[in-house]
């Protein structure tokens, strides 16, 4: 005789308290009230026929009988994820969103992204553009591209570069007949500003000069529109090593000192636990840390 199964809000209950050992963080997870949470798991106790927690004064434990539920329990609930998400895939299987920052897709991804499409015709990726965190529960993205300190909650965090910053400039900009021998020089130019990165005094300090204050300059919201108007040649600008590879490497941006400073932020990507099974991640994935290695190779060449 088949055995009847306990509601799967009883079981989902029970998993959530053994995992944090806590029936009001249990709760905040699953939406639902502390009391809501223990009448779950009093009954599944009572259907049971165990106790499967000790619930002391200030903690929770599990039982003997609670500890040899919850490995089956925990791989059941995983089992039923991957078979949701698998169905949720139908249809998708082959489109892979992957959500980043305007800076990141603009002056770095796009054109790289043909190369992808060389190795994996099959595979259409699509961009997301925006400055908010993915909630993957939510939101219709596989992967993300982010940079920020790595320590976003519920995601898995692949460090996938660091940076440096450091002065760059259009070429013609040294024709004009402006000295620039000495990073003292560099307040003969205008100086562009990027809202929220403003370490012009930083990086003087790196060059030897710690008593130059944040230097009043054009600021402007985002990395592209600072690099585009120091491509054309209307000033000097504070460039992030990554994203302007690529100009560096063509001789649209030239750096005329070697000082820099570092951040403690890098670049990561990022997705949700389990994502990494699915084929297509696994070939974005691989593609993604080849050509950042190849971007670190041609910054160490110049």
């Amino acid at each position: 005789m088949a055995t009847t199964l306990p509601s799967l809000n009883a079981l989902r209950a029970f998993e959530a308290a053994a995992r944090h050992l806590s029936f009001t963080r249990a709760a905040d997870e699953l939406f639902v009230t502390q009391a809501a949470v223990s009448h779950q798991i009093k009954h599944l106790e009572t259907q049971l026929d165990v106790q499967l927690f000790r619930r002391l004064n200030r903690a929770l434990m599990l039982t003997d009988a609670g500890q040899a539920l919850l490995p089956s329990i925990s791989e059941g609930f995983q089992l039923l994820a991957d078979g949701v998400d698998r169905i949720a895939q139908l249809g998708h299987e082959n489109r892979l969103v992957v959500s980043t920052l305007e800076s990141i897709a603009s002056e770095w991804l796009v054109q790289r992204l043909g190369r992808f499409r060389l190795l994996h015709p099959e595979i259409d990726v699509m961009l997301s553009i925006s400055d908010k965190l993915v909630d993957f529960q939510v939101d219709d993205v596989d992967v993300g591209i982010r940079y920020g300190p790595g320590n976003w909650p519920k995601v898995i965090a692949e460090k996938l570069t660091e940076e440096t910053i450091f002065p760059v400039l259009a070429p013609e900009l040294l024709e004009t007949g402006v000295t620039l021998t000495t990073p003292k020089d560099l307040l003969n130019f205008t100086l562009f500003r990027e809202q929220g990165i403003e370490l012009w005094s930083e990086w003087f300090a790196a060059a030897g000069m710690p008593d130059v204050a944040d230097p009043k300059g054009p600021l402007l919201p985002h990395s592209n529109l600072v690099l585009g108007a120091v491509i054309a040649g209307d000033g000097v600008a504070l460039g992030r090593s990554f994203l302007i590879s690529g100009d560096l490497k063509n001789g649209r941006l030239v750096r005329p000192f070697e000082a820099s400073i570092s951040t403690q932020d890098a670049y990561y990507l990022v997705y949700p636990q389990g994502k990494e099974r699915q084929q297509k991640v696994r070939a974005f994935h691989d593609w993604l840390l080849d050509e950042v290695a190849l971007t670190d190779a041609d910054l160490a060449n110049l």
